[in-house]
């Protein structure tokens, strides 16, 4: 199968809020008021654990059938730590993006340890998005 592009098309509204297109869809990032947001929308730390938890939903419910068990629902609890010191210039002592990123699933299925421990370790290697987190991707920024 050839490779999938996905894009999104995006443009500043204020210092703080970013307007995103994609396939017609129009996301709304913002950054809360305690950080001189508008608090219009999830900012992009949350966006990109909320991608992480869409993904994960996913996957999980794809191999859930490839491994021939019933997948009624799935509960993802995402969270990560940073600090934000780099990306307010004061520091350089630590990376700018999240230390660690936590996630704790609670699937609602009859499937025994075993199955879904197995079915855990196939998400964790599947899912595009955890591994664009969990290891370096090239990153190309340019002028227009």
């Amino acid at each position: 199968m050839a490779d999938l592009k996905f894009g999104v098309v995006a443009r500043s509204e204020n210092p703080t809020k970013t307007v995103v297109e994609t396939r017609g869809f129009t996301m709304v990032i913002d950054e809360p008021k305690n950080l001189g947001g508008t608090n219009e929308g999830a900012n992009p730390v949350e966006y990109l654990v909320a991608a992480l938890a869409g993904c994960l939903n996913v996957v999980s419910h794809m191999i859930a059938g490839e491994m021939g068990f019933e997948l009624r629902g799935v509960e993802f609890k995402i969270e990560g730590d940073l600090n934000p010191m780099k990306f307010m210039g004061k520091s350089d002592a630590e990376r700018t993006g999240y230390k660690e990123v936590r996630v704790s699933v609670k699937p609602d299925t009859d499937a025994d340890e075993e199955t879904l421990k197995k079915w855990l370790e196939e998400i964790e290697k599947r899912c595009p998005v955890s591994d664009n987190i969990a290891n370096a991707t090239p990153v190309v920024i340019e002028l227009a």
